[in-house]
């Protein structure tokens, strides 16, 4: 059994000045570079995905811009893998998949963002392929959305979505939950 954590899209456009900020998008990339440093301190697989945006109309994420690359809070060693991926499920058309089982990853700690969108299309793809997964809540971010003529505050958009994983699909937890599971 081994461990890997996988980091979605933590990328500038999501962070203050970028072109898509998101509600605690810095708290949430300071949570998930704490984790990333156990990782690297216990010398377990990092796999990082960045998002490009290559759909016509697109607005953030765009290719060769500053906001499309990685936040220096979670900056990818060298030896790390990193994926680039246009849709928001990581697996999809990419070589995520591969690239996991070639480390022989069997458990995921995922971060990321949007929680909303590929955070929760990459853990449910996950567990969907056999992974075991679970999800850093502090280690995630999302932003405020429109339904039905009304704003759905960032808070409770966060709330609903970590609440479904955690339903069905895999535990969320918390900075201080981490080392259990690793070890559990």
């Amino acid at each position: 059994m081994t461990s890997a954590l996988l980091i979605i899209d933590i990328q500038n456009d999501y962070f203050p000045g970028g072109r898509m900020e998101l509600v605690g998008a810095q708290e949430a990339g300071g949570a998930a570079a704490r984790i990333l440093a156990r990782f690297r301190e216990r010398g377990l697989p990092v796999f990082h995905v960045r998002h490009e945006s290559v759909r016509e109309g697109a607005s953030f994420f765009l290719p060769g811009t500053a906001g499309a690359d990685i936040h220096p809070l979670v900056t990818p060693l060298d030896g790390e893998t990193v994926v680039t991926k246009h849709f928001p499920n990581s697996f999809r058309e990419t070589p995520l998949l591969e690239a996991l089982r070639s480390a022989g990853a069997t458990r995921l700690l995922v971060a990321g963002m949007m929680t909303h969108m590929c955070v929760d299309a990459g853990v449910r793809a996950a567990v969907d392929l056999g992974f075991d997964c679970a999800v850093l809540a502090d280690g995630t971010a999302t932003r405020d959305l429109d339904f039905g003529g009304e704003t759905v505050p960032a808070h409770r958009v966060q709330g609903a979505f970590l609440a479904a994983l955690g339903s069905a699909y895999c535990p969320v937890l918390g900075e201080d939950g981490v080392d259990g599971w690793l070890d559990g």
